[in-house]
């Protein structure tokens, strides 16, 4: 196949861009747009522009003074005991995955409802993702699924919290702590969420996040952070992810190299016997995933503004729900009791039957003639090609998860600048589309 044109990539992705659909959903094909889709979660004011130009008069530029200032103010917003920021979401899941001493033969059941990194992670160290359906009304990994799933080469369980809605974590903790599991939560869409009072993060032995320009917090474009209360993963976490460094401590032992012996009782200079050291941790070798101290001096700010971008989104959520009950054919978010959806994506269901017309072609009208621009996540992961070839995973493995993607889902504009206007216009971009495939449908 020939390859994409700097042409045809304008075409598709609206600008000059290498990122593709993880940067842009312009399409430049002359609809003209009520609503389109935004590529930026947040807010950014002069706060922000003031903290970048502070931090680039700084001496040091990455793992500095703003770097630790970030890790405290986010661990105090998710009540957790350790927060360590890292380069991005993928990258914090990797060295949770190496936390857990996850190998070659292993298996971790996981979510198909997510971002590719969610599985990348784990094929990534040799194991092999094992994929529980979701729930139908929440879109998260269903409990039920989990147990079935356990085998002795099972070690962890992965929890993708879908949308902004926590998944349902007491019945997994309790499945996990019957068969000595580890979990990771993926909070790459719900920083502030909650789940019976309890933060996303805190739940789970790991938590990561994401700070992607699509986010509900965001970074300068990327950026995570991993959270969790477990002193020894938190040692293990700052050493994987800056390349195995370590200082050496020449107090505690004899150092000998190529003739040169050093006593522990010796006082030496801060450069002996070097500037540092590197050890693998568990048998693992960790990479350069460190955050710069200008995402960090942003994330500081946006930690600041976490509570009001989250009320934000939950009024615009709660105001299409509202909006949209009663709409036959049409599915609003379910926002249950007992839990804090902090709304990263709003998720409608067209429910073919009722509404007399596909998904599809319910997207083609409200697109079209609507001007209301909606997209899709996620394609379930086993059917990508590398992963698909890597374990010949069965045909209809997770009925709900293929169903939901194929046929049932598509998300709406959500983000915290969204005016009331626009959350009315999509309301009736909605009702206007819904009446008109019903009507064509007679």
């Amino acid at each position: 196949m020939a390859p994409v044109t700097k042409e045809a990539k304008k075409h598709i992705t609206g600008g000059e861009t290498d990122g593709g659909i993880t940067s842009s959903y312009a399409t430049n094909d002359g609809i003209k747009l009520k609503v389109p889709y935004s590529f930026m979660g947040s807010i950014y004011d002069e706060a922000e522009e003031k903290a970048v130009l502070a931090a680039m008069h700084q001496d040091t530029l990455t793992m500095g003074p703003k770097t630790a200032e970030f890790q405290k103010k986010f661990a105090a917003l998710h009540n957790v005991k350790h927060a360590l920021a890292v380069s991005n979401c993928t990258t914090g899941m990797h060295v949770a995955t190496q936390l857990f001493n996850i190998k070659p033969g292993d298996e971790v059941i996981v979510t198909p409802n997510t971002f590719i990194a969610t599985s990348l992670v784990i094929l990534k160290e040799g194991a092999k993702p094992v994929y529980a359906d979701i729930d139908p009304v929440t879109f998260n990994i269903d409990p039920k699924c989990i147990e079935k799933l356990v085998t002795p080469k099972t070690k962890a369980i992965y929890c993708v919290h879908y949308a902004g809605l926590m998944c349902d974590m007491d019945p997994i903790m309790e499945i996990a702590r019957k068969h000595k599991l580890y979990v990771l939560e993926d909070c790459a869409h719900a920083p502030c969420a909650e789940y019976k009072g309890r933060r996303a993060g805190s739940v789970g032995d790991i938590g990561v996040f994401s700070f992607h320009s699509l986010k509900n917090i965001t970074t300068c474009g990327e950026g995570g952070m991993i959270t969790t209360n477990n002193d020894e993963f938190a040692k293990g976490a700052e050493n994987l992810r800056c390349m195995n460094l370590d200082h050496w401590k020449p107090e505690l032992t004899d150092f000998e190299f190529d003739g040169i012996t050093l006593k522990k009782e010796s006082k030496l200079d801060y450069w002996i016997p070097s500037h540092f050291d590197v050890k693998s941790w568990n048998g693992h070798w960790g990479n350069n995933y460190r955050m710069n101290e200008i995402q960090a001096a942003v994330g500081c700010v946006q930690c600041d503004k976490a509570e009001m971008l989250t009320n934000r989104r939950r009024e615009i959520g709660l105001a299409l729900n509202d909006g949209l009950k009663g709409i036959k054919g049409i599915t609003p978010v379910y926002d249950p009791e007992g839990y804090r959806h902090v709304y990263h994506l709003y998720t409608i269901c067209v429910e073919e039957k009722e509404l007399g017309a596909s998904r599809d072609e319910f997207m083609r009208v409200l697109y079209r003639e609507e001007g209301i621009q909606t997209i899709l996540h996620y394609q379930p992961s086993y059917h990508f090609s590398g992963v698909k070839a890597a374990y010949k995973y069965p045909r209809n493995l997770c009925p709900h998860a293929e169903a939901f993607f194929y046929k049932r889902e598509t998300n709406l504009p959500m983000h915290p600048k969204l005016t009331d206007e626009d959350v009315k216009t999509m309301i009736q971009g909605i009702k206007n589309a819904a009446e008109k495939m019903r009507s064509r449908g007679k």
